[in-house]
């Protein structure tokens, strides 16, 4: 199974018992949406609910940082996922949110999870069925086996910033990296980790939503000034957006690219950090339609 699947290839396998299907949805507070009331209204048939912000650290007050492994397989588990399945997970945006339980299956050691290319929209547009209800399948034994190497904490990333170490990536709007736009969140500082460079999430797809072809995901991360050959850490808001490039990266034959779990509410948060402002101007650009509200 690719790491990027379409919805020819999902509805051919909608009745596989080998594979299970994920709804990844989430949205930034301020939206006033409800994934979880949204899922229930309308899924993919045989979908499970993967709430990102239930399934996460609850000792932090940062945003859905990733749970313990212990945490994290019982909650998939008790989803109906076991250790063999096939994974593949969706959102109701296109290929945002997705990347984020994409990622985290990943850091959790299971490689055996792809996205849908398109999402929920794709789906839906193309007239294919949806279910209603809230489904409650049989637990399964799900072992997590974790993977520190793709996740980059705070203590990292300022060895990052101090030493250069790895290429720090940010997927947020370039209005808030040259802090010329406001943050999102109250009580962030605006502006970027010094010395990393900027790539907007939303510049990796095509005007439908669904993901660029490799050669062109690449081309708009070198003309992001970074190296594909060389270590690379993505951030974000909160980790939702940064793990749209860790996946586009993948795509690009760098599966090994690690995420800043903390990103920018983390580092806006803190007086203990440095924080730059300001930055190279940038193209203009008409994003597709993902819905709305950042990451």
């Amino acid at each position: 199974m690719d790491t990027l699947v379409t919805t020819d290839w999902f509805a051919a396998h909608l009745d596989d018992p080998s594979v299970r299907i994920v709804d990844g949805s989430w949205h930034m507070p301020q939206l006033q949406r409800d994934p979880r009331a949204e899922f229930a209204a309308a899924h993919i048939p045989g979908a499970v609910f993967f709430d990102i912000d239930a399934i996460a650290d609850h000792a932090t007050a940062l945003p859905h940082m990733l749970p313990s492994a212990a945490e994290f397989a019982a909650a998939v588990g008790g989803l109906g996922i076991g250790d063999g399945d096939r994974v593949v997970v969706y959102d109701s945006r296109g290929v945002v949110s997705a990347t984020r339980v994409w990622w985290t299956f990943r850091a959790f050691g299971h490689d055996l999870i792809a996205v849908l290319d398109g999402g929920l929209p794709k789906w839906r547009a193309e007239g294919r069925p949806v279910a209603s209800g809230v489904p409650a399948p049989p637990r399964r034994t799900f072992t997590a086996r974790p993977r520190p190497e793709l996740v980059r904490d705070l203590e990292a990333i300022k060895n990052d910033v101090e030493r250069r170490t790895e290429q720090v990536v940010d997927a947020r709007s370039h209005g808030r990296f040259t802090a010329t736009e406001p943050e999102p969140r109250a009580g962030l500082r605006g502006g970027h980790i010094p010395g990393s460079v900027n790539l907007p999430y939303d510049r990796l797809y095509r005007p439908d939503g669904t993901l660029l072809p490799t050669d062109e995901l690449r081309r708009r991360f070198e003309t992001a000034g970074v190296d594909l050959g060389k270590p690379i850490v993505t951030t974000c808001g909160s980790g939702i957006t940064a793990s749209v490039l860790a996946f586009a990266l993948a795509r690009c034959g760098r599966p090994d690219v690690a995420v800043y779990d903390g990103s920018w509410t983390e580092w806006g948060g803190r007086d203990d950090v440095t924080v730059e402002v300001g930055g190279p101007d940038m193209a203009p650009h008409t994003p597709p339609t993902l819905g709305s509200g950042p990451a």
